[in-house]
């Protein structure tokens, strides 16, 4: 778990290099920095994340978006948990989930996590 101390005031401090987002979360591997001001006040910042290479996907399958339709409700389907649309953005190389399904007709990959192979099969 994440080094984290409580103020009296009930504001959560993270110590550098550490995170507390959950391990289903987006971030979960995003660690922290740490900036002192010119005054001496320590800022703790979560640092960027970039966007994985499509190459550490395997896809399951394939989607076709039609009209209306919504990225959560897509990753329920396709996922089994609406709060992991994050992985259909990762999988299409998504900052903006919006794009993912403003266009009816684009094709989404449905992967396995990142860096996860598919079994080969045996005949």
């Amino acid at each position: 778990m994440a080094a984290i101390t409580t103020t009296p005031t009930g504001i959560a401090i993270v110590a550098p290099g550490t995170t507390t987002f959950p391990p289903n979360s987006r971030y979960s591997q995003t660690t922290t920095g740490q900036y002192t001001t010119p005054d001496g006040r320590v800022i703790v910042y979560l640092q960027r994340r970039f966007l994985p290479s499509a190459d550490n996907f395997t896809t399951l399958a394939e989607h076709t978006v039609t009209q209306g339709e919504r990225l959560d409700n897509i990753a329920a389907q396709a996922l089994g948990d609406p709060e992991q649309f994050w992985r259909l953005c990762d999988a299409n190389n998504a900052m903006n989930p919006n794009d993912l399904t403003a266009i009816p007709g684009r094709t989404l990959r449905i992967t396995l996590p990142e860096g996860i192979a598919k079994a080969q099969q045996h005949a």
